[in-house]
């Protein structure tokens, strides 16, 4: 028990808030685990909000608080624009996962999930497994992404690897007339999950593939699976001579420092809020004449597929054919930003938020 009420610097978080239309923000401690953990509730007017949880061992405090602001209204527009009845909402976790996950910890947040009563539903995201959330699904029914075995839809990310193949071919029918991606040179950064699986797709379609990730065992695994793919340092990545680029780690690579470097035609991959300054950073891109494939929309599969399993009679055939979709969702929100003379995040923004708009009218609550 401490004496005196330390003073506080109050960061301007409800103008942030406010500016970014956020419902709400839940910090969540825990002294015994360990736990630090943000909950980021952007907008429930399609239904209550659904997105994963990450883990990071973010640099500081506000760093944490930046992006799960940023995350959970991506998921606002990433839900909303794959047509699903839900709202977005985002949680990170701060701190190592090698060092610090466990399952005490995960149950803890289990519980913090559990006293939204089912507004924020987690699944999950960065350093997150299905076995993670079958620690959460112990304190909670408000979590998807469950394992198979527990009546679940398992690891979300074949699906969307698949999604961002999707929208990477239509990018390409784009730009080249065929949506045919053999011999076009792609370099995927980030060989996690949703990386491998895309890789997977493109060797399967002889594409040149190459990768980069921080992680040496990550690379390894991925070469010792697929001899054709070629290992690139990350600090050549932006500067190389590239047909796509294809972001499938943490966001913000898409700047006003890199973009002005980049060699390509197209950038498509599975990272979230791959622009960091949205609106500066997707006319930066136009100006360039480079077809961003907006990331809210063709990483869309993987929430497709816990919604599915959160809704009940999960059936994968069902859920492929709606990721599938994307392609052509991909492909109106190109031709829409080339007519109206906007860039293809606005475009995809715009379709997003005339739905929320349109339903909004009709349902005052979920």
């Amino acid at each position: 028990m401490i004496d005196t009420i330390p003073q506080v610097k109050q960061p301007e978080i409800f103008q942030t808030m406010s500016s970014m239309e956020h419902e709400q923000l839940v910090f969540c401690q825990d002294q015994a685990t360990g736990l630090r953990a943000i909950i980021a509730i952007h907008n429930t007017v399609l239904g209550p909000a659904m997105g994963g949880t990450r883990m990071w061992n973010y640099s500081n405090e506000a760093e944490a608080i930046k992006d799960a602001l940023r995350l959970s209204r991506g998921m606002t527009l990433k839900n909303a624009i794959a047509g699903l009845n839900i709202g977005g909402g985002k949680a990170v976790i701060i701190g190592d996962a090698k060092k610090l996950k466990n399952e005490a910890l995960m149950r803890r947040f289990g519980k913090f999930v559990n006293s939204l009563n089912g507004k924020y539903w987690t699944a999950e995201d960065v350093n997150m497994t299905a076995r993670d959330m079958e620690y959460i699904r112990m304190e909670t029914p408000f979590v998807t992404g469950i394992p198979q075995s527990m009546g679940g839809s398992g690891d979300p990310s074949p699906v969307t690897a698949y999604g961002v193949y999707m929208g990477m071919k239509a990018a390409a029918k784009k730009a080249y007339g065929s949506d045919r991606l053999t011999g076009k040179k792609i370099i995927i950064q980030g060989a996690g999950n949703v990386g491998t699986y895309l890789i997977e797709r493109l060797v399967a379609e002889n594409a040149e593939v190459f990768v980069s990730d921080i992680f040496e065992e990550k690379i390894a695994k991925v070469t010792s699976k697929f001899a054709a793919v070629k290992v690139m340092h990350a600090e050549d990545i932006i500067d190389a001579d590239m047909d796509i680029y294809a972001p499938c780690a943490l966001g913000a690579t898409l700047n006003e420092t890199t973009i002005p470097r980049l060699k390509c035609a197209i950038v498509a991959g599975g990272a979230n809020n791959q622009l960091d300054v949205e609106d500066q950073d997707a006319e930066a891109l136009k100006k360039r004449g480079i077809i961003y494939a907006p990331d809210f929309l063709i990483n869309a599969g993987g929430i497709t597929n816990v919604f599915a399993e959160q809704q009940g009679n999960y059936n994968k055939e069902r859920v492929m054919e709606q990721t599938g979709r994307i392609y052509d969702v991909c492909l109106e929100v190109l031709n829409y930003a080339d007519n109206n003379d906007v860039t293809t995040h606005r475009a995809a923004v715009q379709l997003a938020m005339d739905r929320i708009n349109a339903i909004g009218k009709i349902k005052i609550s979920y």
